[in-house]
Protein backbone atom coordinates (compact mmCIF):
# COMPACT_ATOMS: atom_id res chain seq x y z
CA UNK A 1 0.00 0.00 0.00
CA UNK A 2 1.74 3.26 -0.85
CA UNK A 3 3.00 5.35 1.86
CA UNK A 4 2.04 8.57 2.94
CA UNK A 5 4.44 10.67 1.52
CA UNK A 6 3.45 13.63 3.48
CA UNK A 7 4.25 12.28 6.98
CA UNK A 8 7.94 13.07 5.17
CA UNK A 9 7.16 16.86 5.45
CA UNK A 10 8.72 17.93 8.44
CA UNK A 11 11.93 16.68 6.87
CA UNK A 12 14.34 18.63 4.60
CA UNK A 13 16.44 17.00 1.60
CA UNK A 14 19.13 19.43 0.60
CA UNK A 15 21.11 19.13 -2.31
CA UNK A 16 24.98 20.12 -1.88
CA UNK A 17 28.01 20.38 -4.37
CA UNK A 18 30.50 19.35 -2.06
CA UNK A 19 30.74 16.92 0.65
CA UNK A 20 33.12 20.10 2.65
CA UNK A 21 29.22 21.23 3.33
CA UNK A 22 28.34 18.38 5.08
CA UNK A 23 30.20 17.89 8.50
CA UNK A 24 32.30 15.05 8.65
CA UNK A 25 30.99 13.24 11.99
CA UNK A 26 27.63 13.80 11.03
CA UNK A 27 28.29 12.26 7.06
CA UNK A 28 30.27 9.22 8.68
CA UNK A 29 27.58 8.62 11.35
CA UNK A 30 25.37 7.71 8.36
CA UNK A 31 27.85 6.05 6.31
CA UNK A 32 30.37 4.27 8.68
CA UNK A 33 27.60 4.18 11.93
CA UNK A 34 29.99 1.23 13.45
CA UNK A 35 26.65 -1.31 13.87
CA UNK A 36 26.83 -5.07 12.75
CA UNK A 37 24.45 -4.00 10.23
CA UNK A 38 26.59 -2.02 8.59
CA UNK A 39 30.22 -3.02 8.50
CA UNK A 40 32.82 -0.40 7.83
CA UNK A 41 33.56 0.52 3.71
CA UNK A 42 36.34 2.78 3.26
CA UNK A 43 34.60 4.33 -0.23
CA UNK A 44 31.80 5.95 1.27
CA UNK A 45 33.62 7.31 4.29
CA UNK A 46 33.79 11.30 3.95
CA UNK A 47 37.77 11.17 3.98
CA UNK A 48 37.27 9.30 0.97
CA UNK A 49 35.16 11.06 -1.17
CA UNK A 50 36.55 14.30 0.23
CA UNK A 51 40.07 13.62 -1.45
CA UNK A 52 38.17 12.58 -4.78
CA UNK A 53 36.91 15.86 -4.69
CA UNK A 54 40.11 17.86 -3.39
CA UNK A 55 42.11 16.14 -6.18
CA UNK A 56 39.91 17.02 -8.69
CA UNK A 57 39.47 13.70 -9.60
CA UNK A 58 35.93 14.40 -9.64
CA UNK A 59 34.20 17.69 -10.48
CA UNK A 60 35.19 20.14 -12.98
CA UNK A 61 35.50 18.31 -16.50
CA UNK A 62 35.72 14.47 -14.68
CA UNK A 63 31.75 14.13 -15.51
CA UNK A 64 31.48 13.76 -12.17
CA UNK A 65 29.66 16.34 -10.60
CA UNK A 66 29.41 15.91 -7.60
CA UNK A 67 25.27 16.54 -5.86
CA UNK A 68 24.87 14.84 -2.63
CA UNK A 69 21.84 14.08 -0.64
CA UNK A 70 21.60 15.52 2.68
CA UNK A 71 18.54 14.65 4.81
CA UNK A 72 18.10 17.15 7.89
CA UNK A 73 15.66 17.24 10.48
CA UNK A 74 13.67 20.24 11.78
CA UNK A 75 16.49 20.96 14.04
CA UNK A 76 19.17 20.55 11.39
CA UNK A 77 20.32 17.40 12.39
CA UNK A 78 21.67 15.12 9.88
CA UNK A 79 20.09 12.16 9.58
CA UNK A 80 21.02 10.39 5.89
CA UNK A 81 23.30 10.99 2.80
CA UNK A 82 23.43 9.93 -0.41
CA UNK A 83 26.59 10.22 -2.49
CA UNK A 84 25.36 11.59 -6.09
CA UNK A 85 26.64 13.20 -8.72
CA UNK A 86 25.37 14.47 -12.15
CA UNK A 87 26.89 12.64 -15.00
CA UNK A 88 27.70 13.84 -18.19
CA UNK A 89 29.38 10.74 -19.52
CA UNK A 90 29.20 7.03 -18.90
CA UNK A 91 32.47 6.40 -17.88
CA UNK A 92 34.15 4.89 -14.70
CA UNK A 93 30.70 3.28 -13.64
CA UNK A 94 31.30 -0.29 -14.34
CA UNK A 95 27.37 -0.89 -14.88
CA UNK A 96 27.40 0.12 -17.79
CA UNK A 97 24.55 1.83 -19.72
CA UNK A 98 25.61 3.43 -23.17
CA UNK A 99 22.70 1.15 -25.42
CA UNK A 100 20.39 2.80 -22.91
CA UNK A 101 21.68 6.33 -23.93
CA UNK A 102 22.75 5.43 -28.09
CA UNK A 103 19.29 4.23 -28.15
CA UNK A 104 17.54 7.03 -26.12
CA UNK A 105 19.45 9.54 -28.10
CA UNK A 106 18.38 7.85 -31.90
CA UNK A 107 14.35 8.60 -30.54
CA UNK A 108 15.35 12.02 -29.84
CA UNK A 109 15.71 12.07 -26.36
CA UNK A 110 18.95 13.26 -24.07
CA UNK A 111 20.12 10.85 -22.19
CA UNK A 112 22.61 13.09 -20.21
CA UNK A 113 22.73 14.50 -17.59
CA UNK A 114 21.66 11.43 -15.36
CA UNK A 115 21.86 10.98 -11.58
CA UNK A 116 24.74 8.41 -10.53
CA UNK A 117 24.32 7.34 -7.15
CA UNK A 118 27.98 5.60 -6.00
CA UNK A 119 31.24 6.08 -5.66
CA UNK A 120 33.35 7.03 -8.50
CA UNK A 121 35.79 4.70 -10.16
CA UNK A 122 34.60 2.33 -7.66
CA UNK A 123 32.96 -0.74 -8.75
CA UNK A 124 32.70 -2.59 -5.15
CA UNK A 125 29.17 -3.17 -3.60
CA UNK A 126 28.19 -1.02 -0.65
CA UNK A 127 25.35 0.90 1.17
CA UNK A 128 24.13 4.15 -1.01
CA UNK A 129 21.63 5.36 1.08
CA UNK A 130 23.80 6.11 4.25
CA UNK A 131 20.92 6.48 6.62
CA UNK A 132 22.02 7.01 10.58
CA UNK A 133 20.82 4.57 12.94
CA UNK A 134 17.62 5.64 15.31
CA UNK A 135 13.89 6.29 15.42
CA UNK A 136 13.38 7.95 12.31
CA UNK A 137 16.04 5.81 10.01
CA UNK A 138 13.16 4.37 8.11
CA UNK A 139 11.38 7.85 7.06
CA UNK A 140 14.84 9.41 6.12
CA UNK A 141 15.72 6.59 3.88
CA UNK A 142 12.46 6.96 1.91
CA UNK A 143 13.10 10.57 2.28
CA UNK A 144 16.43 9.84 0.59
CA UNK A 145 14.92 7.36 -2.25
CA UNK A 146 12.02 10.08 -2.89
CA UNK A 147 14.72 12.93 -2.89
CA UNK A 148 16.65 11.32 -5.81
CA UNK A 149 13.52 11.33 -7.84
CA UNK A 150 13.46 14.92 -7.13
CA UNK A 151 17.00 15.64 -7.91
CA UNK A 152 16.24 14.21 -11.54
CA UNK A 153 13.24 16.25 -11.85
CA UNK A 154 15.52 19.39 -10.76
CA UNK A 155 18.11 18.77 -12.80
CA UNK A 156 16.28 17.55 -15.64
CA UNK A 157 18.12 14.67 -16.08
CA UNK A 158 16.75 11.54 -17.38
CA UNK A 159 17.41 9.19 -15.11
CA UNK A 160 18.58 7.92 -11.20
CA UNK A 161 21.30 5.03 -11.25
CA UNK A 162 22.23 3.28 -8.10
CA UNK A 163 25.30 0.64 -8.59
CA UNK A 164 26.63 -1.76 -6.52
CA UNK A 165 23.67 -1.90 -3.94
CA UNK A 166 23.46 -4.58 -0.66
CA UNK A 167 20.73 -6.39 -1.28
CA UNK A 168 18.79 -4.85 1.26
CA UNK A 169 18.76 -2.00 -0.37
CA UNK A 170 17.97 -3.44 -3.98
CA UNK A 171 14.89 -5.10 -2.27
CA UNK A 172 13.66 -2.30 -0.94
CA UNK A 173 14.04 0.30 -3.84
CA UNK A 174 13.36 -2.52 -6.74
CA UNK A 175 10.61 -4.43 -4.06
CA UNK A 176 7.55 -2.12 -3.18
CA UNK A 177 6.24 1.05 -5.08
CA UNK A 178 9.39 3.08 -5.83
CA UNK A 179 9.71 3.22 -9.56
CA UNK A 180 13.34 1.70 -9.47
CA UNK A 181 14.06 -1.05 -11.54
CA UNK A 182 16.41 -3.63 -10.79
CA UNK A 183 19.66 -5.16 -13.20
CA UNK A 184 22.26 -7.86 -12.10
CA UNK A 185 25.56 -8.17 -13.08
CA UNK A 186 28.44 -10.92 -11.62
CA UNK A 187 31.17 -10.12 -10.39
CA UNK A 188 34.39 -12.97 -8.73
CA UNK A 189 34.60 -12.55 -4.85
CA UNK A 190 36.48 -14.76 -2.72
CA UNK A 191 34.93 -15.76 0.75
CA UNK A 192 37.27 -17.14 3.32
CA UNK A 193 34.89 -20.83 4.68
CA UNK A 194 37.26 -21.29 7.84
CA UNK A 195 40.35 -22.19 5.58
CA UNK A 196 42.24 -20.34 8.57
CA UNK A 197 45.35 -20.26 6.17
CA UNK A 198 46.55 -20.08 2.52
CA UNK A 199 47.12 -23.92 2.53
CA UNK A 200 43.58 -24.54 4.55
CA UNK A 201 42.45 -22.82 1.47
CA UNK A 202 44.22 -24.57 -0.79
CA UNK A 203 43.55 -27.68 0.66
CA UNK A 204 40.38 -27.22 -0.42
CA UNK A 205 40.84 -27.08 -4.10
CA UNK A 206 41.02 -30.03 -6.36
CA UNK A 207 44.15 -31.95 -6.49
CA UNK A 208 45.32 -30.43 -10.24
CA UNK A 209 44.28 -26.90 -9.62
CA UNK A 210 45.86 -26.70 -5.96
CA UNK A 211 49.34 -27.92 -8.09
CA UNK A 212 48.50 -25.17 -10.60
CA UNK A 213 48.27 -22.42 -7.94
CA UNK A 214 51.67 -23.75 -6.09
CA UNK A 215 53.39 -23.62 -9.58
CA UNK A 216 52.02 -19.97 -10.39
CA UNK A 217 53.05 -18.56 -7.53
CA UNK A 218 56.58 -20.46 -7.25
CA UNK A 219 57.13 -18.93 -10.90
CA UNK A 220 55.85 -15.84 -9.96
CA UNK A 221 58.38 -14.67 -7.48
CA UNK A 222 61.00 -17.27 -7.50
CA UNK A 223 61.64 -17.81 -10.88
CA UNK A 224 61.75 -13.99 -11.56
CA UNK A 225 64.06 -12.99 -8.30
CA UNK A 226 61.22 -10.80 -7.05
CA UNK A 227 60.47 -9.96 -3.36
CA UNK A 228 56.56 -9.37 -2.50
CA UNK A 229 56.07 -6.67 0.53
CA UNK A 230 52.75 -5.50 2.62
CA UNK A 231 52.81 -1.61 3.08
CA UNK A 232 50.26 -0.26 4.87
CA UNK A 233 49.79 2.53 7.79
CA UNK A 234 52.52 4.96 7.98
CA UNK A 235 55.20 2.71 6.23
CA UNK A 236 53.46 4.42 3.22
CA UNK A 237 55.62 6.94 2.21
CA UNK A 238 55.65 9.22 -1.19
CA UNK A 239 58.13 7.08 -2.97
CA UNK A 240 55.53 4.16 -2.62
CA UNK A 241 52.81 6.83 -4.31
CA UNK A 242 55.24 7.92 -7.12
CA UNK A 243 55.94 4.29 -7.71
CA UNK A 244 52.56 3.37 -7.71
CA UNK A 245 51.79 6.31 -9.93
CA UNK A 246 53.48 4.41 -12.72
CA UNK A 247 51.94 1.57 -12.89
CA UNK A 248 48.51 2.81 -12.59
CA UNK A 249 49.26 5.01 -15.75
CA UNK A 250 50.22 2.89 -17.65
CA UNK A 251 47.01 0.43 -16.80
CA UNK A 252 44.88 3.08 -17.11
CA UNK A 253 46.74 4.20 -20.66
CA UNK A 254 46.14 0.66 -21.67
CA UNK A 255 42.39 -0.04 -20.37
CA UNK A 256 40.21 2.67 -20.31
CA UNK A 257 42.50 6.04 -22.60
CA UNK A 258 44.00 7.86 -19.76
CA UNK A 259 43.62 7.28 -15.69
CA UNK A 260 40.45 8.43 -13.95
CA UNK A 261 42.84 9.46 -11.02
CA UNK A 262 44.87 12.42 -10.46
CA UNK A 263 48.45 11.85 -8.82
CA UNK A 264 47.69 14.36 -5.73
CA UNK A 265 44.43 11.81 -4.77
CA UNK A 266 47.21 8.92 -3.48
CA UNK A 267 49.28 11.48 -1.57
CA UNK A 268 45.68 12.83 -0.07
CA UNK A 269 44.40 9.32 0.65
CA UNK A 270 47.43 7.93 2.13
CA UNK A 271 47.33 10.94 4.74
CA UNK A 272 43.81 10.53 5.42
CA UNK A 273 43.28 6.88 5.61
CA UNK A 274 47.00 5.23 5.53
CA UNK A 275 45.60 2.23 7.94
CA UNK A 276 42.74 1.36 5.64
CA UNK A 277 45.33 1.51 2.56
CA UNK A 278 47.29 -2.12 1.28
CA UNK A 279 49.55 -1.69 -1.23
CA UNK A 280 50.94 -5.09 -2.41
CA UNK A 281 54.91 -4.35 -4.26
CA UNK A 282 56.68 -6.40 -6.32
CA UNK A 283 60.54 -5.49 -5.74
CA UNK A 284 63.24 -6.49 -7.89
CA UNK A 285 66.64 -5.56 -7.62
CA UNK A 286 66.14 -2.94 -5.15
CA UNK A 287 63.75 -1.31 -7.46
CA UNK A 288 59.42 -1.40 -7.24
CA UNK A 289 58.39 -3.07 -10.73
CA UNK A 290 54.77 -4.51 -9.90
CA UNK A 291 51.98 -2.97 -7.36
CA UNK A 292 48.38 -2.92 -6.51
CA UNK A 293 45.99 -1.00 -3.91
CA UNK A 294 44.09 -3.11 -1.75
CA UNK A 295 41.25 -1.00 0.43
CA UNK A 296 40.47 -2.56 3.65
CA UNK A 297 36.64 -2.97 4.87
CA UNK A 298 35.42 -3.83 8.23
CA UNK A 299 34.87 -7.63 6.59
CA UNK A 300 36.16 -7.27 2.96
CA UNK A 301 39.58 -6.74 1.38
CA UNK A 302 38.86 -4.30 -1.69
CA UNK A 303 41.03 -4.70 -4.81
CA UNK A 304 41.15 -1.35 -6.84
CA UNK A 305 44.02 -1.38 -8.99
CA UNK A 306 47.09 -3.06 -10.23
CA UNK A 307 50.24 -1.93 -12.55
CA UNK A 308 53.66 -2.95 -13.74
CA UNK A 309 56.96 -1.85 -14.94
CA UNK A 310 57.86 -5.38 -16.44
CA UNK A 311 56.47 -8.04 -17.05
CA UNK A 312 56.67 -11.53 -15.42
CA UNK A 313 54.40 -14.96 -15.96
CA UNK A 314 51.71 -14.93 -13.09
CA UNK A 315 52.75 -11.82 -11.72
CA UNK A 316 49.49 -10.17 -12.01
CA UNK A 317 47.54 -13.51 -10.30
CA UNK A 318 50.15 -13.57 -7.46
CA UNK A 319 50.18 -9.63 -6.77
CA UNK A 320 46.20 -9.06 -7.02
CA UNK A 321 44.64 -12.60 -6.22
CA UNK A 322 47.01 -14.46 -4.08
CA UNK A 323 48.36 -11.83 -2.26
CA UNK A 324 45.09 -10.98 -1.38
CA UNK A 325 43.69 -13.93 -0.15
CA UNK A 326 46.35 -13.94 1.93
CA UNK A 327 46.17 -11.24 3.65
CA UNK A 328 42.51 -11.45 4.62
CA UNK A 329 43.43 -14.62 6.03
CA UNK A 330 45.72 -12.71 8.11
CA UNK A 331 43.26 -10.11 9.48
CA UNK A 332 40.10 -12.20 9.61
CA UNK A 333 38.61 -10.65 6.48
CA UNK A 334 35.25 -12.47 5.37
CA UNK A 335 36.18 -11.98 1.41
CA UNK A 336 38.18 -10.33 -1.14
CA UNK A 337 36.39 -8.11 -3.90
CA UNK A 338 38.93 -7.84 -6.84
CA UNK A 339 36.99 -5.80 -9.07
CA UNK A 340 35.49 -6.00 -12.24
CA UNK A 341 35.24 -8.86 -14.76
CA UNK A 342 38.00 -11.72 -15.09
CA UNK A 343 36.93 -15.56 -15.46
CA UNK A 344 40.32 -16.06 -15.26
CA UNK A 345 39.80 -15.27 -11.17
CA UNK A 346 37.53 -18.52 -11.12
CA UNK A 347 40.73 -20.70 -11.23
CA UNK A 348 42.27 -19.20 -8.40
CA UNK A 349 39.35 -19.52 -6.34
CA UNK A 350 37.18 -16.60 -6.63
CA UNK A 351 33.29 -17.24 -7.64
CA UNK A 352 31.45 -15.37 -9.29
CA UNK A 353 28.68 -13.52 -7.77
CA UNK A 354 25.60 -11.48 -8.43
CA UNK A 355 26.22 -7.43 -8.18
CA UNK A 356 22.68 -5.59 -7.91
CA UNK A 357 22.06 -1.99 -9.20
CA UNK A 358 18.50 0.37 -9.28
CA UNK A 359 17.31 2.57 -11.78
CA UNK A 360 14.62 4.99 -12.46
CA UNK A 361 13.55 6.92 -15.85
CA UNK A 362 11.81 10.13 -15.87
CA UNK A 363 10.56 9.57 -19.86
CA UNK A 364 8.35 6.64 -19.45
CA UNK A 365 8.61 5.06 -23.02
CA UNK A 366 12.40 4.81 -22.30
CA UNK A 367 11.39 3.06 -18.87
CA UNK A 368 9.08 0.82 -20.24
CA UNK A 369 11.75 -0.18 -22.87
CA UNK A 370 14.47 -0.42 -20.23
CA UNK A 371 12.39 -2.55 -18.28
CA UNK A 372 11.94 -5.09 -21.01
CA UNK A 373 14.89 -5.36 -21.52
CA UNK A 374 15.80 -5.85 -17.90
CA UNK A 375 14.25 -8.71 -17.59
CA UNK A 376 15.30 -10.79 -20.29
CA UNK A 377 19.02 -9.46 -19.04
CA UNK A 378 18.86 -10.99 -15.53
CA UNK A 379 17.64 -13.99 -16.85
CA UNK A 380 20.77 -14.50 -18.78
CA UNK A 381 22.86 -13.01 -16.12
CA UNK A 382 21.21 -15.24 -13.67
CA UNK A 383 22.05 -18.64 -16.08
CA UNK A 384 25.16 -17.61 -17.04
CA UNK A 385 26.10 -17.12 -12.65
CA UNK A 386 25.09 -20.80 -12.30
CA UNK A 387 27.45 -21.86 -15.55
CA UNK A 388 30.24 -20.09 -14.22
CA UNK A 389 29.47 -21.26 -10.21
CA UNK A 390 30.14 -25.10 -11.79
CA UNK A 391 33.58 -24.14 -12.81
CA UNK A 392 35.00 -23.44 -9.60
CA UNK A 393 38.15 -25.33 -8.91
CA UNK A 394 36.79 -26.52 -5.16
CA UNK A 395 36.89 -30.58 -4.26
CA UNK A 396 33.77 -32.34 -3.92
CA UNK A 397 32.91 -31.59 -0.33
CA UNK A 398 35.15 -28.74 0.34
CA UNK A 399 32.50 -25.98 -1.32
CA UNK A 400 34.03 -21.95 -0.76
CA UNK A 401 31.62 -20.23 1.39
CA UNK A 402 28.36 -19.10 -0.51
CA UNK A 403 27.66 -15.55 -1.45
CA UNK A 404 24.67 -15.12 -3.49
Amino acid sequence: MPSDTSSLADLQVRIVSSIGAVDVAAWDACANPGTAEAPYNPFIAHDFLRCLEQSNSTGGRSGWVPAHLVVEDTDGAVLAVAPSYLKSNSRGEYVFDHGFADAYARAGGNYYPKVQVSVPFTPATGRRLLVRPGPQAARAREALARGLLGLMRQTSSSSVHLTFLPDDEHAYLTGGELPYLPRFDIQYHWTDAGYGDFEGFLGALASRKRKVVRRERRDAVATAGLKIHWITGSDITERHWDAFWKFYQDTGSRKWGHPYLTRPFYSMIGAAMPERILLVMAERDGRWVAGALNFIGGEALYGRYWGCTEDHPFLHFEVCYYQAIDFALSRGLKRVEAGAQGEHKLARGYRAVLTRSAHAFADPNLGSAVADYLVRERREVMRMRDALDAETPYRAGAAAADES
